[in-house]
């Protein structure tokens, strides 16, 4: 079972990559304001059990933490210690946490981190070359079993070669942007992204194409529903 798991919602825009979140423009399509940060129904999920005194979440399951906010975001600190409990007892789910707020990531930390725990696995955005150098050399400081790198929405053509030799990184993903006012990504970055993960033995995965595309020199408009096919279709994942 592999599900999202958002004990808080909301979040403030941080980056070039947030521009045009889908979170922002889904709860602007019910009047709801993004950049108000609250604890959600679903935040006790991993420890809750139904009538039987089973797990909700059955043994072996993943959790994608945070989709809807960023799990290190500082109106979220009142809650972490909490969320880090439930992660701590559940050992026997794995966890995936995403964060574009990496100088935050080592004080955010649980006193009991050592050399990271074995079902938590951090991913960093590195939306451009900016953002790249910004983030990585701190993220891959981090203590962590497992560590990849997102590139969605790549914004331009991205150098993570400095990186990737650490053999620290298991998986770099690459992926445009959806939604009307998309930000166009050029298969000629990804192409080049791939290039750099197959020189240095890391896994590439080629998320969706986003809805404007440009392949050789052409500009196309993708539907939503056929961004992650149409991907798939480039059989390009290492």
């Amino acid at each position: 079972m592999n599900d999202a798991w958002n004990p808080w919602h909301g979040c403030r825009k941080y980056s070039e990559g947030c521009m045009h979140c889908y979170v922002y423009r889904r709860d602007a399509l019910y009047g709801k304001d993004s950049s108000i940060v609250r604890r959600t129904s679903s935040f006790r999920l991993p420890v809750s059990k139904d009538r039987t005194g089973a797990w909700k979440v059955p043994s072996g399951s993943h959790l994608y933490a945070c989709m809807t906010s960023d799990f290190f975001l500082d109106e979220a600190d009142a809650w972490r210690e909490e969320a880090w409990n439930m992660i701590r007892q559940r050992q026997d789910l794995s966890f995936t946490i995403i964060t574009k707020r990496v100088p935050r990531m080592r004080e955010c930390l649980p006193a009991d981190w050592g050399n990271g725990w074995p079902n938590v696995e951090f991913g960093v955005t590195a939306e451009n070359q900016r953002r790249a150098q910004e983030r990585m050399d701190v993220f891959l400081s981090i203590p962590a079993f497992r560590r990849f790198v997102l590139c969605e929405p790549m914004l331009e053509a991205i150098d993570l070669s400095p990186w990737l030799a650490s053999g620290a990184i298991s998986l770099v993903i690459a992926g445009g942007e959806s939604g009307p006012q998309a930000r166009p990504l050029c298969y000629d970055w990804v192409l080049a992204l791939r290039e750099q993960c197959a020189r240095a033995h890391v896994r590439f995965h080629f998320k969706q194409t986003g809805a404007n595309f440009i392949k050789d020199g052409r500009r196309y408009h993708i539907e939503r529903y056929l961004q992650a096919p149409q991907a798939r279709r480039a059989k390009i994942d290492l």
